[in-house]
C-alpha cells in the first residue's frame, strides 16, 4: 500500500466513527437505548433520590386491608368513610389511583335488582343510604381528585399504557385550563383515542380528574411519567399534576414550549412550582428506596388508629398495593413496586425540587462530544506513538463517564456516556492500525486557509472541500440579515473607549453566535454593523426561513441587551435589521496575498439600504418579500413598497409582529386598513387614526397616520436618504 493511500485511509478512520456515531444517534436503535437506560439505571442505584421526609403518604389497600374489609372492590360506602377519615385530618389533597367507572354493585338499589326481592323488602331497601350518593357527598367536601384511565390503542409514541377494558367509555370532566405560552402542546404530548372516567354522580363533585397513565420503556420499566396527556382533541392532566394543582389551590396550568418550533414542552407551572419536562410533556423518575413510613394501611385509617398529625398537610395516595390487584410496576432501581408509588415518588420529587432530566440539548451536545472527542482520539492515534495514544484514549474515556455521571450526581441531567465511548474506542481503533500518518504541509496550509475565514460553516465546508480554496465565484440564491446599531457612534463618544469597547464585543459576539447557531455565514463586520448570509457557502434549501428566524433572534437579543445596559446606566442603543434575499455572486474575491469570501451584487446593498430604512420607518426589522416568499405562516404586517435610493423599483417590505401589546383583532385592524390604504380609500386615514389611537406608541401606524394626514395617498414610499 503506498504511503499517499496510507494516509488517505488513516484520515478517514476518526471520520468514519464519527458518521456512525452519529448515524447511530439519529437512528437511536433499540440495543442503543437498552444500554444508555441500563446505564441511567445504574447512576440511579448508586446514587437514589434521598428521602427526606415526605409531604405524600399512600392509603394502602393491601392484602392486611382486604383481609380486614373483605374483598374488592369495597362498598362505596366504606370509600366514603374513608374519604371523610381522610379529609378530617386537613389533608393538602387526596388523590384515588383507582376507577370508579360503573354504579356500586354492592348498593341497596343494586341488590334489590340482583336479588329480585318482595316488594315490600324492595319498598325497605330502597329506603337505605345509596352508597355511590355518600361517596359523593364525601367527595364534595373538597380537595379530592379522581382517576381515570386512558386507552393505549392510540399512543403515538408506541409504547404501552394503562388499558381501557371499557366498551363504554364516560369522558371526564376538565376540572381546570391549560393555558399555553408558546405552542399548544397538543402535538407533542402522548397522544390516546379514548378515556375511561368516573361515573358522573362522584366525577362531578371531585375537584380534580387525572388520567392513570404510565409510560414504560420497551423494557417494562417506568423511567419517565407524563404530567398532562392528549385524549382526542383534549389536553389533559395527570392524576399526579392534579394532586399538585389542589395542594398548590391553583385554577389552572401553564405549559411553555421551547422557542424553536417542533421542538416540544419545556416546563408545565402548577401553581408555584415549576415542573420541567421532556419535549413530550414527562418527568424523568429519580426514584428513593422503599420507604415503610411512606404507606398507611387503609384498615388503620377506617379503624381510627391513624393520628391526625400523620396525614395533615399531606398530600395523600389512596391505591392498590396487593399484589392481587397486579397494579405492579417496574422502577429504575430494579425493584417492582405499586403504580401508586410510582405518582407518590414523581410528588416528592417534585416537592423537593430534586429533578432529574434530559435537556432538549442533551442530544446536541453529546453529538459534539462524540465528534470532538472521536475526532480527537482518532488523530491523535495518527500522529503519536502507541503509549500515549492509549494513555490519551484512556483519560479521554474516564473523562467522558466522569462527566456523565457528574452531571446526574450534582446536576440531576442525564447525559449519554454509551455512544461518545462507543465512537471513541471506534476511531482509537481504526486510526491505530495507521498511526504513523502525519501530513504537516497539509496541516500547515489548512491552518493558513482557515485564517482567511470566521464563519464554523465555512470551516467545515472548507475541511470537506480543500479545492473551494481558489479565486472565483458562481451565481447562487441567498438571503442576507443586516444590522446597525443607531446612533452608536455618539455612545462611544461619551463613554470610556475601553468600556464601548467591551460592551460591543459583547454584543458582537453574541450576535454572531446567533447567525452561526443559525448556519449563517458572516459575510463582514464593520464597526458595530455585521452582515450576514445564508446558503453559501453550501446550500440551503430553507435560507429565507433560516434568515428571518435569525433576525427575530437578534432582535430578542438585541432588546434584552439593550435593556439590560439600560439598567446598568449605559444608554445603549436600538439595533436595525434588514433582510432581503436575491441572486448574487458568492466566491473568494481578492489576490495571490490574501482573499476573502463573501457575495456582491444588489441583494446585498438592498438589504444594507432595507436596515437603513427603518430609521425613516420607526421600525426595528425590515423584511422583503422576497425573503417572506420561503416562509409561510410568518407573522408580519406590511410596511409598503419603498422606493430605495438609486432605484426604480419599489420593493414590497414587511415587519414581524415583535409587539406583544398587539392582539390578533388589532392586527387584522392593521392589515384591512393598510388595504384601505393601497386602495387608495379615503376611509384609510380614518382606519389608522384609530389604530393610533389605541397604539399611540406604535411609530409604524403613526407613519401611515401622518402621511395620510399629509395628502399622500397609496402605499409607495420614497426613501430620500440612506
Amino acid at each position: 500500500m503506498t504511503s499517499q493511500r496510507l494516509k488517505s485511509l488513516g484520515l478517514l478512520a476518526p471520520l468514519l466513527a464519527c458518521m456512525l456515531g452519529l448515524f447511530l444517534s439519529l437512528w437511536n436503535p433499540l440495543p442503543l437505548q437498552v444500554a444508555r437506560n441500563t446505564v441511567f439505571d445504574q447512576f440511579q442505584r448508586w446514587q437514589p433520590r434521598t428521602y427526606t421526609g415526605s409531604q405524600v403518604r399512600i392509603i394502602s389497600i393491601d392484602e392486611e386491608s382486604i383481609q380486614r374489609l373483605g374483598q374488592w372492590p369495597w362498598p362505596r360506602s366504606v370509600m366514603a368513610d374513608l374519604t371523610q377519615r381522610l379529609q378530617s385530618a386537613s389533608p393538602s389533597a387526596i388523590a384515588f389511583d383507582l376507577l370508579f367507572t360503573e354504579g356500586d354493585r354492592t348498593a341497596p338499589r343494586a341488590m334489590v335488582e340482583l336479588w329480585r326481592a318482595p316488594a315490600p323488602l324492595r319498598e325497605l331497601l330502597g329506603q337505605l343510604p345509596d352508597h355511590d350518593t355518600q361517596f359523593a357527598q364525601a367527595l364534595g367536601q373538597g380537595k379530592v381528585a379522581l382517576g381515570f384511565a386512558v386507552n393505549q390503542a392510540m399512543d403515538i409514541t408506541g409504547s404501552s399504557a394503562l388499558a381501557n377494558p371499557f366498551d363504554k367509555p364516560v369522558l371526564q370532566t376538565i376540572k381546570a385550563p391549560i393555558v399555553a405560552i408558546g405552542e399548544s402542546a397538543l402535538n407533542y404530548v402522548h397522544s390516546f383515542s379514548q378515556s375511561v372516567a368516573a361515573i358522573p354522580q362522584l366525577q362531578s363533585p371531585a375537584e380534580g380528574s387525572g388520567a392513570l397513565a404510565f409510560i414504560p420503556d420497551s423494557d417494562g420499566v417506568v423511567r419517565r411519567v407524563p404530567v398532562l396527556v392528549r385524549v382526542g382533541d383534549q389536553l389533559l392532566p395527570t392524576l399526579a399534576a392534579e394532586a399538585l394543582r389542589i395542594q398548590q389551590g391553583a385554577k389552572n396550568y401553564v405549559t411553555r414550549t421551547a422557542a424553536t418550533h417542533g421542538v416540544g414542552l419545556e416546563d408545565v407551572r402548577i401553581g408555584q412550582l415549576l415542573v420541567p419536562t421532556t419535549e413530550k410533556g414527562e418527568v424523568w423518575l429519580h426514584y428513593s428506596p422503599a420507604q415503610a413510613e411512606r404507606y398507611i394501611p387503609a384498615w388503620q385509617v377506617l379503624a381510627g388508629q391513624v393520628p391526625a398529625s400523620a396525614l395533615g398537610n399531606k398530600i395523600l395516595f389512596v391505591g392498590a398495593t396487593a399484589q392481587g390487584l397486579m397494579d405492579l410496576r417496574f422502577s429504575a432501581l430494579g425493584k417492582i413496586l405499586p403504580g401508586v408509588e410510582v405518582h407518590a415518588q414523581l410528588i416528592e420529587q417534585v416537592l423537593s425540587g430534586a429533578s432529574l432530566q434530559r435537556p432538549s440539548w442533551a442530544f446536541a451536545l453529546e453529538s459534539v462530544g462524540l465528534v470532538i472527542t472521536a475526532a480527537g482520539i482518532g488523530w491523535i492515534a495518527l500522529v503519536s506513538p502507541a503509549i500515549i495514544s492509549f494513555c490519551a484514549f484512556a483519560v479521554v474515556l474516564m473523562a467522558i463517564w466522569a462527566a456523565a455521571w457528574w452531571a446526574f450526581s450534582a446536576q440531576g441531567l442525564l447525559l449519554d456516556a454509551v455512544l461518545p465511548s462507543l465512537a471513541v474506542a471506534l476511531s482509537f481503533v481504526l486510526a491505530s492500525i495507521v498511526h504513523h500518518l502525519v501530513v504537516e504541509k497539509r496541516q500547515d496550509w489548512i491552518r493558513q486557509a482557515f485564517s482567511r475565514y470566521v464563519s464554523p460553516n465555512l470551516v467545515a465546508h472548507l475541511v470537506d472541500h480543500p479545492g473551494a480554496l481558489e479565486l472565483g465565484g458562481k451565481r447562487q440564491q441567498c438571503s442576507f440579515v443586516f444590522t446597525d446599531l443607531a446612533g452608536f457612534t455618539g455612545l462611544m463618544e461619551k463613554m470610556d473607549a475601553a468600556d464601548a469597547v467591551t460592551v460591543l464585543n459583547v454584543y458582537l459576539d453574541r450576535m454572531i453566535a446567533i447567525a452561526f447557531s443559525h448556519q449563517g455565514t458572516l459575510d463582514r463586520v464593520v464597526g458595530d454593523a455585521v452582515a450576514i448570509m445564508f446558503s453559501a457557502p453550501l446550500e440551503q434549501p430553507d435560507h429565507q426561513r433560516r434568515a428571518l428566524a435569525c433576525a427575530l433572534e437578534m432582535h430578542q437579543f438585541a432588546s434584552d441587551y439593550e435593556k439590560e445596559m439600560q439598567a446598568r446606566g449605559i444608554n445603549f442603543c436600538e439595533t436595525r435589521i434588514g433582510v432581503h434575499t436575491g441572486e448574487v455572486i458568492v466566491g473568494n474575491f481578492g489576490g495571490a496575498a490574501i482573499f476573502d469570501y463573501r457575495a456582491l451584487g444588489d441583494p446585498v446593498n438592498t438589504a444594507s439600504r432595507l436596515e437603513a430604512a427603518n430609521k425613516r420607518l420607526g421600525t426595528l426589522v425590515c423584511v422583503s418579500e422576497a425573503t417572506l416568499a420561503g416562509c409561510l405562516g410568518a407573522a408580519v404586517r406590511p410596511v409598503g413598497r419603498l422606493l430605495l435610493p438609486g432605484k426604480t423599483q419599489a420593493l414590497r417590505v414587511f415587519e414581524p409582529l415583535l409587539d406583544s401589546s398587539w392582539s390578533a383583532e388589532d392586527v387584522t385592524a392593521y392589515k384591512k386598513a393598510f388595504e384601505l390604504v393601497q386602495l387608495e380609500n379615503p376611509a384609510a386615514r380614518i382606519a389608522f387614526e384609530d389604530l393610533r389611537r389605541r397604539h399611540p406608541k406604535d411609530a409604524l401606524v403613526k407613519l401611515h397616520a401622518d402621511r395620510l394626514a399629509a395628502g399622500e395617498v397609496g402605499d409607495l414610499i420614497v426613501m430620500a436618504q440612506k
